[in-house]
Formats: C-alpha cells, structure tokens, sequence
C-alpha cells in the first residue's frame, strides 16, 4: 500500500471501532525510545522514519508532530503523502495534544493502542478530555488490522552480561531495588535497559541497542522473566535461577498481573508503565513511584567507571583510522559519500575489542545536511563528500565494556567567516560546561545555560538538548539525567556522582551547515566536596573553523590540556604514520 491508501484504511478502522481520532505514538510496550520492528508503526504508516514524533489520523487531517532534530528529514519523507507536518520547536511540549483539544468537539472519541501508550498519557488525556465531553479509548491496535505482513516479536537468544564488566551480581542488584520497594510485594519492570541491567543479560531484539523484549518483576524473594521462552538457553536459566527468577512465556505478563490478589501491594512507574499493563493489574493496592531501576542504573558502579575509559580509548584508536582515510582519500581524489564514511566508520570500530555494534546509526551530514540534525545517510540518497565545506560525524559504538558516542565538525576547506563565528559558539559553549564546578543538587536545565550564552549573545540557539545519559553497554541515550532546558525529566534530574552523560551543543542553519561537537563525561565529586565533569572521550577537536579571537586563555589552556590527553593517551596504540597525523590534530595553539 502507499502511504494514503494505508491512511484510508486506518480511517475505515476507525469508522468500524466508532474513532473519531486515532494517536499513533513511537514507542512499543515497554516505552523504549528505539523499537523493534514489529511496533514501528508511526513509520509504517507515515513514511516518516525519525525516531521520535507522533502521528494524528481524522476522516479529514493526518498529522506527524516531530522536533526540530527533524523537522527537514519530515519535510522530505512526508512531501508525496497527505501526511502534514507540524513542528514542534520545543521538543518536550506536547503540541499534539494542544491540536487534539482545538479540533475535536463533544460527543467525539479519541483511541490509540493502550500497549504502546503509558498510564500516565493516559491519566492525563481523559483529565483534559473530559471536561470537554470527549473520550478516550485504549482497547485497539488498528494498525494490526491494516499491517498485513507485521513484523512477528524478536527471536535473538538473549546471553548473559559477564560480572567482569557489569561489576555487581544480579542478586546485588535485585536487593538494591527491593530495599527501595517499601512494603511492596512486587515491583513491576517493562523498561528492557533496566530490564537488561538488573539481570545482567543482553539482546539483539532493538537495532543498535542491546536489550531484549521482555517484562521484569521484583518480588521479595520470587523474581520473574517474562520472555519468549525460546529466547533463553538452558545455562542462562540455571543462572537465572540461582537468583530466583523464573522465567515466564512474554505474553503471560497480563494473566499474572491479573491473578494478583487484593491484598497484593505493587509499584509502578506510570511513566514507564503501558496503559494495557495497568489495566490487568486490577484490584491490587499499586503504589506509583518513578523507577526505581532506572535511578540505580544511572549511576555507575566502580567497575563500570573503571572500564568506560578503555572503550573510549579503542574508539578513538578507530575514529583516528577513520578521519585519516578520510582525509587521505579525499586528497587522492577518491570518490565516497556520506554512506560510505558511515560504513568505514563501523569497519574501523569492528576491529576492536569487545566490540559488539554501533550504538546508533551514524549521522554523516556533509554541508547542508549537517543541518538535519539526526540525518542517516541512505546507500541511493547519500550525498558525495567533497574537499570543500564542513562535515559534521556523529557516531558511536557498543562494547562489551562501555557505550560510546561523539560527535565532530570538521572543515573541509577553508571555512566561512560565518562558520567561524557559528563553530566558535558551540566549541565554547562546550567548554563552559565542561569546566562547570556546581554543587551537589544542581540539575540538568540549571547547567544547560553554560552551553548556549555564546550563541545567545549573537541571537543564535539550537532546539534539542545539549545532552542526555548514557549506557553502559546498554542503549546510548539513557535517562533521567542530561542537560536540557525546560522541566523535562533531563533537566529537573540532578547530576549525581557517577553519572555519565554526553555534552553536545551546536548549531544549525538550514541549506547551508550544521555544527555539533560532542563529548562523554562522568560527574566527579572534588575535594570541596563539589561536582565537576571528567571528559574520557579521546578524539581531536578540529581547529580550523576556529576563530582564535574569541577565544580567551582558559579556553585556549581547556583545549591545549584536552588535546595533550588524547595525543598522550591514544598515541601508544598507533602506528607511527597516525601517531604523526594525530600529533598535527593535537597541536598546542
């Protein structure tokens, strides 16, 4: 089907289940921000591959709501359909809901698929629509009506995360949660990072992420998995066992919510819950406290920190092989293109150590495809990199002992006295936060300032966040902490003591270039008992779109002590040819 018929036959659905709109969210069952293929059907129906945004079918409107990461790619996916776009400039408010309210009159019916939307999004539209006399139903999966060859539910074995790089047992682990379940008898799980964390397993179900499909829940003494059983190997079920979880078929996750008895106390995260989940629960007394595992995953044990350093240390080894055959064939007159970049980039991770997949498809954008903010160069579209203008590289890889993810612009030719201005804001905005020294409590959106004031002060911003929590060995963007503006989760998290985020402002400027430079960072507590940022990415900053002006001598000494660090740090595991190219990235200015 094209894209419209696919629309017109979601709109015949809903005239069958008496709909008179129908949302169509990003997410799969467990609210994961990246899905497996059997539940991307915002994309199936839209054409629309971003990965985030919302879509809003009527009989007379069919809307795609995305932010500004995306707005150019929704623009050229949606052009040849009915599908409309609406930007949403502040990536975190919920303007789809807000078009809801100004188009649906009393008396209409407002559905979705409970399994893919939470408690909480449900709570709250039946709170907005009822005053309106409009309601809300959760009971359908249109899209499995119209979805003629769906996808089936991974069947990846899942295996077991070794206590060398996890640092702490899944007995460890699971008492963590329970001394923080209160009197509760059970704590539900459907996040799989948290899932996978808590159990020490890993998967291939999700592209780039390590998780497998599966529910998690805590008792307090009994634990389950529930999983397709076929997924797990007689010795990682004996090891599961030891621990005294249980694994249980996937599906069985609604009957034994069900069976629950009155008198059964369960925590739930309703943000991370599905409405269908919530639903099954039934009469049991269910306490709502924001994840439990999610907060203990984020800070980072011992073993972790100690191990996040050397994957950094082979992701560099590998993005130097990378940039220097880069360099060398567009000097030579080798024809490549942004694909193709994207793809050497994974050969180079490849021969690495522990290295398992990249952690997200890389965003290539050459010139004014830098633009996009999160493009993904396609093998027939992809653009030819040529020796003139920037090219922004936003890559990462999974390895089995850390989550890696950079970002770096780097000039072609000479740059522009425009670009210079633009590449100077965001490399200092990048170190004001960096260099950040802010007391225990400071969160995320009080930081986020220290990144954009340069560009402010030249009535310029960017509208995604200026970075997000990372994984180890686990999904590269990781809540609840990050850097961001507003009163999303990011920026009301505190920072804590071994968080690991990414700090990534930049700038954009449609049809012509883009600019991001990106590092990961730990929260280090100093001997004033105050927080800091430790930087353990290890890749040369480019200089040559650098306006040295603008620059003052604290910023000069951040680059130069940076940059003396890499070359020191990465040099051993070079041959001499890119020990010299290295040296000349990370030259003292």
């Amino acid at each position: 089907m094209t894209i419209n018929q696919k629309i017109q036959a979601l709109r015949a659905e809903m005239k069958k289940h008496n709909l008179d709109a129908y949302i169509i969210p990003s997410s799969d069952p467990h609210i994961s921000e990246y899905a497996a293929p059997r539940w991307l059907s915002r994309e199936w129906i839209s054409g629309f591959t971003g990965s985030a945004g919302t879509v809003i079918v009527t009989q007379d409107h069919a809307g795609v709501w995305t932010d500004s990461r995306y707005f150019l790619q929704a623009e050229e996916e949606l052009q040849d359909s009915e599908f409309v776009l609406h930007k949403m400039i502040n990536q975190f408010k919920p303007y789809h809901i807000e078009w809801l309210t100004e188009n649906l009159s009393s008396g209409m019916v407002i559905g979705f698929d409970g399994e893919v939307q939470t408690q909480s999004f449900f709570e709250r539209l039946t709170d907005i629509f009822s005053k309106k006399n409009i309601t809300i139903n959760s009971d359908h999966d249109l899209i499995d009506f119209i979805w003629q060859d769906r996808p089936e539910i991974p069947l990846e074995p899942i295996f077991e995360h070794d206590i060398v790089y996890a640092g702490a047992t899944r007995e460890e682990k699971i008492s963590a949660a329970q001394d923080q379940m209160s009197d509760s008898d059970y704590l539900l799980i459907p996040a799989l990072d948290e899932i996978a964390w808590l159990y020490n397993i890993r998967g291939r179900d999700v592209e780039s992420n390590p998780v497998a499909v599966a529910y998690a829940i805590i008792g307090k003494s009994q634990h389950y998995l529930f999983t397709k059983k076929s997924k797990v190997s007689a010795e990682l079920k004996a090891a599961l066992q030891i621990a005294n979880v249980e694994v249980v078929e996937y599906d069985q996750i609604y009957t034994w919510l069900s069976s629950l008895q009155e008198n059964v106390h369960i925590t739930i995260d309703k943000k991370s819950c599905n409405n269908k989940l919530f639903q099954s629960i039934g009469t049991s007394n269910i306490t709502d406290k924001s994840a439990i595992v999610k907060h203990l995953k984020a800070v980072k044990n011992e073993t972790e920190l100690k191990h996040f350093p050397n994957a950094m240390i082979k992701d560099g080894v590998a993005l130097t092989h990378a940039f220097y055959w880069l360099e060398q064939s567009l000097a030579s007159g080798h024809t490549f293109t942004e694909y193709d970049f994207a793809m050497k980039l994974a050969e180079c991770r490849s021969k690495q150590d522990g290295y398992y997949g990249e952690s997200f498809n890389a965003i290539i954008g050459y010139n004014s495809n830098g633009a996009v903010i999160h493009y993904r160069p396609m093998p027939d579209t992809a653009k030819t990199i040529k020796p003139e203008g920037l090219l922004l590289v936003d890559s990462g890889g999974q390895y089995l002992d850390g989550t890696t993810d950079i970002t770096r612009t780097i000039a072609l030719s000479e740059p522009t006295e425009e670009q210079k201005l633009h590449y100077t804001c965001v490399l200092k905005g990048h170190i004001a936060l960096d260099r950040a020294v802010f007391p225990k409590g400071t969160t995320g959106g009080q930081l986020d300032i220290l990144a954009r004031q340069h560009l402010w002060q030249h009535g310029l911003n960017y509208l995604h966040g200026t970075g997000h929590g990372i994984g180890f060995f686990l999904n590269v963007h990781e809540p609840p902490q990050g850097f961001a503006p507003g009163t999303s989760e990011r920026a009301t998290t505190a920072h804590k003591v071994g968080m690991v985020s990414t700090n990534e402002p930049g700038y954009y400027q449609d049809g012509s270039h883009g600019i991001r430079i990106e590092n990961v960072v730990v929260t280090t507590e100093n001997e004033q008992g105050y927080l800091y940022h430790n930087n353990i990415t290890l890749f040369p900053i480019d200089m040559t779109p650098v306006d040295y002006s603008m620059l003052n001598a604290a910023e000069v000494q951040w680059i130069n002590d940076y940059h003396t660090k890499v070359y020191d740090t990465l040099s051993s595991h070079l041959s001499e040819e890119l020990k010299s190219w290295l040296k000349d990235k990370c030259a003292k200015i």
